[in-house]
């Protein structure tokens, strides 16, 4: 089948890269001329496993196409996903000019039957805001919701092994025929993905686009509520590493989204919890669930600064603090709304210094923050540091020499956002060892 994916991000690239690599004709769109140039010579903008190895095989192979010409991608192609950003506005709200924007392009492009594919995450009753726009220029078309549930990190994997994949199509008295062969056309293109029994969800597209906004807020309200517990851990002399096997072994829970930590970032939790909240908004609907649990989560990124005070009475001003860790995860350069980024802006606000590690997300930091200094391995950012500060859980940091550390650090501060060592052996090996919903173990 020939595929046109416009918008080259995080998840467009993904998308069409594992749709090429499954057998079909894949052309990316971008209106970023510089970004399209890189993709023709190899380079991708993101970090992801797996990515650069498929996209080149694939473009060997004559199966993925990278141009900024929309008009003629849409005319090679039956099918068009709609892959660009949706960026927060001030109030929280999607952005979605982008969108629209493209649904115009493609209304102009259409000279047969389209299925028009919105992959980008959006809030109910934009697709069908969409195909009003197309509808002005066009009927031979079928809009359907697609939304993607990629975690960065694992994406090629998700893609091409997904639990589920959710589709929505409106079947009206006036485009049966339309809907039905969009169906048909969607089936085609999954059918490789859900050979091992994963289930297609066919529904309407307001169902299809509020199921991913549901699926993300829950997973955040199940971080800030085991974030919340740890706290109160901490105050009560609990292991929060106990409770959390207590009631992760209840069928019910189920044991995932319970670690505890310094809270949630990246480019989908935040934007869409924040854009879930205006949808109710407008609707007259005061969702107070998402509300504290944006709230609790801008205040847990804030914890390992007051964990750094605590311990230095409040005096850091001119300490420097070496930081493992900038992405808002392992195994991604994606800083967007990263636990370390307010770490590092507040220890700044305080006097501190700070040098940073992290195995990719370095380069993407130095464009935010050019005043810190950059260590070239994790070990150098100990020399003469008065702590260090674990931010990501890369495992890289898991099984460290901690004698290395010690001999390294002025003073043996450890300061765990992710938790990811034993608070006794921590306590064992003299650290004075700060985590998530533990005492902390202090030789002071």
């Amino acid at each position: 089948m020939n595929i046109s994916i416009v918008g080259t991000g995080y998840v467009g690239l993904v998308t069409g890269v594992c749709l090429a690599d499954s057998g079909n004709t894949v052309y990316c769109v971008d209106n970023d001329e510089s970004k399209i140039k890189s993709l023709k010579a190899g380079v991708i903008p993101i970090y992801e496993p797996g990515l650069k190895e498929l996209t080149d095989k694939n473009v060997k192979l004559n199966r993925l196409y990278f141009t900024k010409d929309l008009r003629e991608a849409v005319g090679k192609t039956d099918v068009v996903f709609i892959a660009v950003g949706t960026p927060p506005q001030d109030n929280g709200e999607a952005d979605l000019s982008n969108v629209f924007k493209v649904a115009e392009s493609i209304a102009d492009s259409i000279d047969c039957f389209k299925t028009v594919i919105v992959k980008s995450t959006v809030p109910v009753g934009t697709c069908r805001k969409v195909e009003s726009i197309i509808a002005k220029k066009t009927k031979n078309f079928c809009v359907a919701s697609n939304p993607e549930f990629l975690k960065e990190g694992a994406a090629i994997d998700d893609f091409q092994r997904p639990d589920r994949i959710v589709v929505g199509i409106n079947f009206k008295k006036d485009n049966k025929k339309e809907a039905q062969a969009a169906k048909e056309i969607i089936d085609e293109i999954y059918e490789p993905f859900v050979r091992t029994g994963a289930p297609i969800y066919f529904m309407d597209t307001d169902s299809s686009e509020l199921t991913k906004y549901a699926a993300n807020a829950m997973l955040a309200v199940r971080i800030t509520f085991m974030n919340e517990i740890a706290n109160l851990c901490a105050l009560t002399g609990a292991n929060v590493d106990n409770v959390r096997t207590g009631i992760g072994s209840d069928k019910r829970i189920g044991k995932s989204f319970l670690f505890p930590g310094i809270g949630y970032g990246g480019s989908c939790f935040p934007k869409d919890v924040k854009a879930l909240y205006q949808t109710a908004k407008r609707h007259n609907y005061e969702f107070k669930l998402l509300k504290a649990a944006d709230e609790v989560n801008a205040s847990q990124k804030e914890i390992i600064v007051d964990f750094i005070l605590k311990h230095f009475k409040g005096n850091i001003a001119g300490r420097t603090f070496a930081l493992w860790g900038l992405s808002f995860k392992p195994k991604t350069d994606d800083i967007r709304e990263a636990p370390s980024l307010v770490i590092i802006s507040k220890l700044l606000s305080y006097g501190a210094k700070i040098k940073a590690y992290d195995p990719i997300a370095m380069d993407n930091t130095r464009k935010i923050f050019s005043e810190i200094e950059y260590a070239e391995d994790m070990y150098g950012a100990l020399k003469g540091s008065d702590g260090l500060i674990i931010a990501t859980e890369w495992n890289d940091f898991r099984v460290p020499d901690f004698d290395k550390i010690k001999a390294a650090l002025k003073t043996p501060a450890v300061f765990d956002g992710r938790n990811i060592y034993d608070s006794e052996k921590m306590f064992e090996l003299d650290f004075n060892y700060y985590s998530i919903g533990r005492f902390p173990k202090n030789n002071n």
